[in-house]
């Protein structure tokens, strides 16, 4: 059974429970009355724990981190901070604790061929793919490739899909929103960190600027792909493992993708584009 790394749980012990207990809660734009009602205490108690005046016991941990729905990884850390081993493993996916999490990945990777489907960890690295994800790299230098693959990297790099994308401005404006928001949720410096480098990126010749207004038959944003000389047309869907208790699994998704035309569709059935 795999755990927490011991060195990172010394490197948080210096970090104070409170002051990670009233960053969860300002994140979450939270107060302490409210907190207190939902996790059935004082809003003077909370009040203590934020200013260190009082000690909470490892089940209040578990509850304010609940209640604040803190991701698995940083509930070790608040566990830590007061004083408590963390709980949730962190497993690699390879693991052999994990094969029916690889097994159950597989199924969804394959299953879903001809189209294309990707697994992504919290920070949007790659993870694994199915054979039909390959058009993604199509043409990608190969300094993009290196290992950790970085997925949104991939989709707005001007080298990489980012210059293959009909509608750049529509979608780059849509991944950065949900991206800096994630960003923010998730308390993730290395989410931050790649927003910017996102946002900074130049599309010589691309008005970033224009506004998409969405006509009569619009129900979902594009991914308007430019291959060869045709452009696919898709969308996609992001599914989650429900009650996970092991950081990794908590936080890998998978994204797939769906033909949102049937032209599209009818050029993935006739075999690998």
């Amino acid at each position: 059974m795999g755990s927490v790394p011991v060195m990172g749980a010394l490197a948080v012990q210096e970090e104070s429970f409170g002051d990670l207990l009233r960053s969860w809660r300002q994140r979450r734009r939270v107060s302490q009355l409210d907190l207190a009602i939902e996790a059935d205490v004082s809003a003077r108690h909370i009040s203590f724990l934020e200013t260190g005046r009082a000690r909470p016991s490892r089940e209040m941990v578990m509850k304010l981190s609940e209640e604040l729905e803190v991701p698995l990884r940083h509930r070790n850390r608040l566990l830590v901070a007061a004083g408590f081993a963390p709980v949730f493993p962190e497993r690699e996916v390879r693991a052999p604790e994990m094969r029916v999490v690889r097994e159950a990945l597989d199924k969804i990777l394959a299953g879903h061929e001809p189209y294309p489907a990707v697994v992504v960890d919290a920070s949007w690295d790659l993870v694994a793919a199915n054979s039909a994800a390959a058009m993604f790299m199509d043409g990608v230098p190969a300094e993009l490739l290196k290992d950790p693959i970085n997925v949104m990297r991939l989709s707005l790099h001007p080298d990489a899909m980012g210059g293959r994308l009909a509608n750049l401005a529509e979608v780059r404006a849509h991944l950065l929103h949900g991206l800096r928001r994630q960003a923010e949720a998730s308390g993730s410096g290395r989410l931050a960190e790649l927003h910017d480098e996102l946002a900074a990126y130049v599309y010589p010749g691309v008005d970033l600027n224009v506004a998409h207004v969405p006509g009569p038959g619009d129900i979902l944003v594009p991914l308007r792909i430019r291959h060869g000389a045709r452009i696919l047309s898709m969308f996609t869907t992001i599914a989650t493992f429900g009650t996970p208790l092991d950081v990794t699994v908590s936080e890998l998704a998978i994204e797939t993708f769906w033909p949102g035309d049937d032209e599209t569709a009818a050029l993935f059935q006739q075999g690998p584009l």
